[in-house]
């Protein structure tokens, strides 16, 4: 636990710049406006070019009764978020994030390092256990999230089935 402790001392001192903070439907346009220009360019390239859609998304995340969405903030901009929710689960209560990244331009500079780091101690102080998230194997956030402790289950799958 002392190392745990240090490092994110360590983490702080170095990012006290930023602002760690719970969000909500008030930073809805924020969020949004991040949400699309991260994952509409490389390498998602996701098409949110319908914004109803995309209010409707962003909503779905933020408006739930066990929404939990957190970001980091340099002064007034939007820097990272994580958009997610809770789970109760027989080992313990998950933070399960369905989104989770940090602005294009400030990808690589430990910024999502210290926002995991964050999110761990927030969720920890709330009585959580695990943080379960998913992502494709051919992208970066794939070792981004296997270098910061994260694994993958080997007997799990994701199955989808277009209707």
């Amino acid at each position: 636990m002392e190392t745990v402790k240090i490092q994110h001392l360590f983490i702080e001192r170095r990012f006290s710049m930023y602002r760690f903070e719970k969000l909500g439907p008030d930073q809805k346009e924020q969020i949004k406006a991040l949400f699309f220009s991260v994952f509409t360019a490389e390498p998602w390239n996701d098409d949110w070019s319908d914004e109803q859609q995309l209010d409707l998304y962003i909503d779905d995340l933020l408006g739930q009764g066990n929404s939990l969405t957190y970001g980091v903030w340099e002064n007034s901009e939007l820097l990272a978020v994580a958009m997610g929710r809770s789970k109760h689960w027989y080992s313990g209560t998950e933070y399960c994030i369905d989104e989770f990244c940090v602005r294009t331009d400030k990808q690589g500079q430990g910024i999502g390092t210290y926002f995991l780091t964050e999110i761990e101690a927030a969720i920890k102080a709330m009585g959580f256990t695990h943080i379960f998230l998913q992502t494709e194997k051919n992208v970066p956030a794939y070792d981004f999230y296997l270098k910061n402790g994260f694994y993958r289950l080997p007997e799990d799958v994701s199955f989808a089935k277009k209707v």
